[in-house]
């Protein structure tokens, strides 16, 4: 989920876990490597250039994780990476600051009020005349319509990516056109911009097979509405590419052609060094080292709107104790993990205690400190000793003849990534768990991760927006496609809804949301956040207006028009 509300996203690993700052620049500066004084990381950091200081014309080449299967970006099989690339080709309905302030994209909406009548938030809209799908239909109060049909979680055959917000709405109906909509919310909601911050669907996309199937394999560019259109979507061969749509409305998208490449860590390095993309991840002081000789290249450092979760499966056998998946998680040196993935990099940071606030945020709190997570192997012993893991010759333990084995993929051939699996191995060995590392081709991460083929798994969630207490739901529910643990329940759902979502305004939804974290966690013990960090990427020097879609962090929260992303003259 990146604005007033945004779903979270989900992507493999790659680099240093996705959480490095360095000091370096490819085009002269400081340099990778452990230093006296950090280097500055700033909130946002992607080259922010005005239309008019950009040429028209040429070519931006991206190298993503992968180019998924799914690309309902709304779908809960979606990815951070269906996210990204739907915004090339989708409706970028409402536009955000790095600051996480709202505003609507004139190219969709002439107008957007929120008002309190008869203590029901209601918001209005004028959709633009203009605005067209790709189909021919005009996009109009349908269109939000069936998003919030599609989402609002009463067809549980939808597969929804979260329901947060959606269910919040009482009805959508035009006003006095078609291209008038009216939101009115059940109650006073504190979050009126939430739902369709993440974008709308086509009117077309109204049944759940439409919904979860039309969109596997086939972008749908039918669908689509936006300054480019799909002009190649290539699962196989990993490749998207995006031209400028003759159908649209709106200022000229700069670039001639924009293309995404699915490739690992190693490929995507290479390909910026060999100059076949223009831009590429360098989270580690290797992956910095090895792009600093390129000429032309500027290296960028942004705080992150990211988390690295580790989850633990507990519809397996010999998760669903929860003193086992406890144990697990109190085995863990988060410390050592840190030192792992900065090694080199003279960062540090105070601890991701939560997995909807950051520490930078107002009213956050080290919600698994009070749940009583710390490193501490004793305990962990003692959790495992109770229920009834006993120890090997081998110091593994059994139980009913059964080995405490837990299988760790790694979609990433990073040396960071391989580095901090094996650090994790050996913390768990200690107090006598298996881990068992699988090392897998990052396309494979999409269909792997929702068909849950593994035991414990890594991730990076991204935040769409600052306003996680509002998505609390979608990370602690137990229908969330998120939280894979299988360790929601119907009365945490019932606490959610009485505690947090009945709250009015943002800051008693937030205060409520901190305090119920911790209670959560003592019952499931399913997800925690490792650590948080900066984005770094290195870019071609030139290349303007850097991720201007959800999920990248160069930018903090901001989503900007992808039409304005080009090359300085």
């Amino acid at each position: 989920m990146k604005r007033q509300h945004k779903l979270w996203g989900v992507v493999a690993l790659s680099g240093a876990l996705a959480i490095a700052i360095s000091g370096c620049s490819a085009t002269g500066g400081s340099t990778g490597g452990s230093t006296d004084k950090p280097a500055e990381t700033k909130t946002a950091d992607y080259n922010p250039q005005p239309r008019e200081n950009l040429k028209q014309g040429g070519v931006a080449n991206f190298s993503i994780t992968e180019i998924p299967p799914q690309m309902n970006f709304m779908n809960g099989d979606a990815s951070a990476d269906t996210a990204r690339l739907a915004a090339w080709y989708m409706p970028q309905v409402f536009l955000m600051d790095p600051d996480g302030t709202v505003k609507a994209n004139p190219a969709y909406l002439d107008k957007w009020d929120t008002s309190v009548k008869d203590g029901k938030t209601v918001v209005t809209m004028k959709v633009n005349d203009k605005a067209v799908w790709n189909d021919g239909t005009p996009i109009d109060w349908t269109a939000f319509e069936t998003t919030w049909k599609d989402n609002n979680g009463e067809n549980p055959d939808f597969k929804a990516n979260a329901t947060d917000g959606y269910k919040d709405i009482e009805s959508i109906t035009k006003g006095a056109t078609d291209k008038d909509v009216i939101v009115t919310f059940k109650s006073e909601f504190a979050w009126p911009a939430m739902p369709f911050l993440t974008g709308i669907l086509h009117p077309k996309v109204n049944t759940p097979e439409l919904y979860n199937d039309a969109f596997n394999g086939n972008a749908r560019p039918e669908w689509g509405a936006g300054p480019y259109k799909v002009t190649n979507y290539d699962t196989n061969g990993q490749k998207m590419t995006f031209e400028p749509n003759e159908k649209w409305w709106g200022d000229k998208p700069l670039l001639d052609k924009v293309t995404f490449s699915g490739m690992d860590r190693s490929a995507a390095l290479n390909a910026f060094k060999n100059g076949e993309v223009d831009q590429v991840e360098t989270t580690s002081a290797d992956a910095i080292n090895q792009v600093k000789g390129v000429k032309d290249a500027v290296v960028y450092r942004a705080q992150q709107t990211a988390k690295t979760v580790l989850q633990l499966d507990a519809d397996k056998p010999q998760l669903k104790d929860l003193k086992v998946r406890q144990a697990f998680f109190m085995a863990i040196d988060i410390k050592q993990q840190e030192k792992v993935a900065w090694n080199g990099l003279n960062y540090s940071e105070p601890a991701a205690g939560s997995l909807v606030l950051y520490n930078f945020q107002k009213g956050y709190q080290d919600s698994f400190k009070a749940a009583g997570l710390k490193f501490d192997v004793a305990a962990a012993k003692k959790l495992l000793d109770d229920a009834g893991w006993k120890a090997g010759s081998d110091g593994i333990r059994e139980k009913d003849g059964v080995k405490l084995s837990v299988t760790y993929p790694v979609f990433s051939d990073s040396p960071v990534q391989a580095a901090l699996a094996k650090s994790l191995q050996q913390q768990e060995k200690a107090v006598g768990i298996d881990l068992k590392i699988d090392t897998r081709a990052p396309s494979n991460f999409s269909t792997d991760l929702s068909t849950k083929n593994w035991d414990a798994v890594s991730l990076r969630f991204t935040d769409s927006d600052p306003f996680g207490p509002a998505w609390f739901c979608q990370m602690y529910c137990s229908d969330s496609s998120l939280n894979l643990s299988g360790t929601g329940t119907k009365a945490i759902d019932d606490k959610i809804k009485s505690d947090i979502e009945s709250q009015t305004t943002p800051e008693a939804w937030t205060k409520a949301a901190m305090k119920l974290e911790p209670e959560i966690m003592k019952e499931t013990w399913g997800v925690i956040a490792l650590y948080n960090g900066p984005e770094i990427i290195t870019a071609k020097k030139g290349l303007a207006n850097l991720t201007p879609e959800t999920y990248v962090g160069l930018d903090l929260y901001r989503v900007g028009p992808v039409e304005n992303v080009g090359w300085e003259k």
